[in-house]
């Protein structure tokens, strides 16, 4: 079975940086996109932020472009969301994902997405 588990949510002061995980087992993505989705309360889902399947290039929401950087280690079959000058508005469930094609560029849907981690809760005090 194919599991996507993502420590690193949390409690933090609004201004600091905050780092999340996602490590997945069962399966290898180094020929997948990888991405993070959060969903704040009383919203739907949201792209945040995506890195093409050779990590040539990385794609990130408007919100937090700037500010968020998505990296991957292909040898731990894992990849971070480092997230900088958190607002209160970044408060939300983070989900990390694994695109269900190989070899795509620039995957910013939901619905290109087939493997989910469980979500972390990140809550930004202000």
């Amino acid at each position: 079975q194919v599991q996507l588990v993502e420590p690193g949510g949390g409690l933090v002061q609004a201004g600091n940086s905050l780092k999340l995980s996602c490590t997945a087992s069962g399966r290898t993505f180094s020929r997948h996109a990888v991405g993070w989705f959060r969903q704040a309360p009383g919203k739907e889902r949201e792209f945040v932020a995506t890195i093409d399947w050779n990590a040539r290039r990385a794609y990130y929401a408007t919100s937090v472009e700037g500010r968020f950087s998505i990296s991957r280690d292909n040898a731990k079959n894992a990849w971070f969301l480092t997230m900088n000058s958190l607002k209160a508005e970044d408060t939300a469930v983070y989900y990390c994902a694994a695109a269900r094609a190989t070899f795509q560029i620039r995957v910013v849907s939901e619905r290109e997405y087939d493997h989910w981690g469980q979500g972390t809760r990140v809550t930004v005090s202000s």
